[in-house]
């Protein structure tokens, strides 16, 4: 199996409504918007970016509670946004308040 696994440091930009799946599983669709300063060959240089997000189960429950403007550590993997899509969004399986 290859790896597909992100973390990342990010505010959340939009959040959307907590809503359920067919199956009943909650879930919540939300933007991330990240800056930083990274090194790349050999240089560094300022990133920004912004990346579709959604999280399923308690962790979209969590989120739901977490309003627009909070810092937040998002730990999970990335997959196509639409099933018949080709943008891509992550889907957070743990996240965790950060401090500034």
């Amino acid at each position: 199996m290859e790896k597909n696994s992100l973390l990342l440091d990010a505010t959340i930009a939009e959040r959307g409504d907590l809503r359920f799946t067919p199956a009943g599983l909650p879930a919540i669709d939300f933007l991330l918007r990240h800056a930083s300063r990274q090194e790349e060959a050999g240089s560094e240089r300022m990133v920004e970016c912004e990346l579709a997000a959604v999280a399923f189960g308690a962790s979209a429950r969590a989120l739901a509670g977490t309003p627009a403007g909070t810092v937040i550590r998002c730990k999970g993997f990335l997959a196509r946004r639409w099933r018949t899509g080709i943008t891509v969004a992550m889907h957070v399986n743990e996240f965790e308040l950060i401090e500034h």
